[in-house]
């Protein structure tokens, strides 16, 4: 197929462009930058010099080019966000940079959409301790202005690409060879990433299994339907950050009581708050996709 990616020159985006290639796919590159155009040339990606955010630019750049397939992994992060304003790009890419994407793919004549979804959007609370799977809905607006922000982008992306007959995955926290994680091993060498114990389960998946993924729901994934994207064993923020450095040869970070993160809202919310471990199952059965890193204990030493 012929596949149309926006954020291909970002950290999921290139591994998922990679592994396109390697499955015998032509790989479309959405880029802004002349850099960027240049480095997916030289991949043998075919750049796309557009703007996501730019509705007009971006059908004017795919005047007369033909795409099977359309895939959003577009985000405006570039580190660990401290504070709900540092998402606030990445909602608007979620929400109107989507709602282009698909104008842009019908453009194009592609049939197949999939986009990428975060399993925040059940909500940052604690779950309990049942797996949560894809029959739950999306939370509800909590009167939080910033988490009220996130979700109502979390929902907007999936409610447009699910509608018209597109796939979304729902995936857990990201990690691997990316600046994101890079920076959290810093902070660890650094003892500057204090903890709060017994606090906060997450999701991780590697950005390996996350483009596997992706390319197994291009390939077998079911039309309008979601798919829980997460490697097989949910950690503790603490245990994740522990895990870490002992890589690192660093001691156990600090622990801290919880009230001290609240000077960084979202690194709270997402460390404090919430509990949540994710069913995969569908996705192991409809996609035939399992994660090649089943856990950070073998993840994280292959992201440094």
């Amino acid at each position: 197929m012929k596949v149309l990616l926006a954020g291909a020159t970002g950290a999921i985006g290139a591994e998922l462009a990679s592994q396109l290639q390697a499955a015998g796919h032509d790989v479309l590159g959405l880029t802004r930058s002349t850099a960027g155009a240049e480095r997916l040339a030289a991949n043998g990606i075919r750049p796309v010099h557009a703007d996501l955010m730019d509705a007009d630019g971006l059908l004017r750049a795919l005047d007369g080019v033909h795409a099977d397939a359309a895939i959003h992994q577009a985000t405006a992060i570039t580190g660990m966000p401290l504070f709900h304003r540092s998402l606030y790009a990445t909602d608007d890419l979620r929400e109107q940079g989507t709602a282009n994407l698909l104008r842009a793919a019908a453009a194009t004549g592609a049939t197949r959409v999939i986009t990428q979804s975060f399993f925040l959007g059940y909500g940052y609370r604690d779950h309990g301790p049942e797996p949560v799977t894809e029959d739950r809905p999306f939370a509800e607006p909590t009167g939080h202005r910033g988490i009220d922000r996130h979700m109502r982008s979390m929902r907007a992306n999936e409610t447009q690409v699910l509608g018209a007959g597109g796939i979304a995955l729902r995936y857990g926290m990201f990690y691997g060879p990316e600046p994101m994680t890079r920076q959290l091993f810093a902070m660890v060498e650094r003892r500057r990433l204090p903890v709060v114990r017994g606090r906060g389960t997450i999701a991780p998946i590697h950005l390996h299994d996350a483009a596997s993924a992706a390319v197994a729901a291009l390939e077998r994934g079911r039309a309008g339907q979601a798919y829980n994207i997460a490697d097989d064993r949910p950690v503790g923020f603490d245990d994740y950050i522990g895990t870490m450095a002992d890589i690192v040869g660093a001691p156990a970070p600090r622990a801290v009581p919880g009230a001290l993160l609240a000077a960084f809202p979202y690194l709270h919310a997402l460390t404090v708050d919430t509990g949540i471990r994710l069913s995969t199952a569908k996705a192991k059965r409809d996609l035939a996709w399992t994660p090649a890193f089943p856990s950070i204990k073998e993840g994280l030493p292959a992201s440094r």
